[in-house]
């Protein structure tokens, strides 16, 4: 069974994720980090960015993160053909990822646009994580050392909760990590039939 895990910038998704990673015949497949390496390291992902974006999308051999966001988040057809290059060799690379976990009891597949990418098809179940957009722009503040501006640009780009939440199966509010944790309990016993 694969569940899939979505949320906005800030949500806290990827705190959800490392929560349901610690019980036993779970596996986590995090998308953005996966993503993240394959960009690094996929000849395919390397040549068409460089075709697109000009040669300053690397910076000896090694993806010029700031230079790339500073063009797409301000641009949804440029984010487009980034998105477009990126997904199709991560599916491809997910597709792998569950056939070789596919003992286990699910897999977790933490992606901060599932929805947006067409990827919760593939999923059984979806769970939402939520938090109040303060809370939200004020996380990604500090874990990014960003702008409010540039955080707001990039919540444009991302469905809104409450559409998520409507073809969610599950939804977590992440505010205070103990009730987060026994949220992510409950929703484990209930994906494994244990409650």
């Amino acid at each position: 069974m694969v569940v899939g895990l979505t949320g906005g910038i800030g949500s806290g998704k990827t705190t959800v994720a490392k929560m349901f990673s610690k019980f036993e015949n779970v596996v986590v497949y995090f998308a953005d980090d996966e993503a993240k390496k394959l960009m690094n390291t996929s000849l395919e992902i390397k040549t068409k960015l460089t075709a697109a974006f000009t040669e300053e999308v690397y910076k000896e051999g090694v993806l010029n993160r700031p230079f790339l966001a500073n063009i797409v988040f301000k641009n949804k057809e440029k984010l487009a053909v980034l998105n477009g290059i990126v997904h199709p060799v991560v599916y491809q690379h997910l597709q792998s990822f569950i056939a070789a976990n596919k003992k286990k009891e699910y897999i977790l597949y933490e992606n901060a646009i599932l929805f947006e990418n067409g990827s919760n098809r593939m999923c059984d179940k979806i769970i939402t994580v939520t938090a109040p957009k303060s809370i939200k722009i004020q996380r990604v503040i500090s874990r990014d050392t960003i702008s409010k501006e540039e955080v707001e640009n990039r919540m444009k780009n991302q469905w809104s909760d409450a559409k998520k939440i409507l073809q969610s199966h599950y939804v977590i509010d992440n505010q205070l990590l103990k009730d987060t944790e026994l949220q992510v309990l409950n929703i484990h016993n209930k994906l494994t039939k244990r409650y």
